[in-house]
């Protein structure tokens, strides 16, 4: 799933949840999804509405997208499985670590995902890797790498 629309995206939950609620089998990628679905419930009557892939969030109504939410999670899964950025993993372990549960530590690397995303847009330069590493190493409270 390379570079897809919000659409194909959006399509992308929706399937893998149904094939998940059908029993059928499911791709690696899909599987890592199932997970994050799983840990989100509150999502769960969206994904299975065919009509969510139109809906709009606008954050002037206060709402957070959920598909960009599920979207970051599934992007940081897939980060800390090859350790990229370098340095990642470890930053991660130690966050859960002092967090005490996975979950809440991943979403506050998803936070430092999507502030590292909005720099990269706002400033027209690519995502700072180092830069991202370095956020959730500080909310693990190690060191900054240089």
């Amino acid at each position: 799933m390379f570079d897809p629309s919000r659409d194909q995206a959006r399509q992308f939950f929706i399937e893998a949840w149904k094939k998940h609620r059908d029993g059928n089998v499911l791709t690696a990628m899909e599987t890592m999804f199932i997970g994050i679905a799983e840990a989100h419930p509150e999502y769960h009557a969206l994904l299975e509405d065919p009509e969510a892939i139109d809906k709009d969030f606008a954050p002037e109504d206060g709402q957070i997208n959920p598909f960009l939410h599920l979207s970051l999670h599934l992007a940081v899964e897939e980060q800390l499985s090859i350790d990229q950025p370098p340095g990642l993993k470890p930053a991660f372990a130690q966050l859960q670590l002092k967090l005490g549960s996975r979950h809440d530590a991943l979403h506050d690397v998803v936070e430092c995902l999507g502030e590292t995303i909005w720099r990269a847009q706002r400033d027209r330069q690519p995502p700072d890797g180092m830069a991202y590493v370095n956020a959730v190493r500080k909310r693990a409270g190690l060191p900054i790498a240089g």
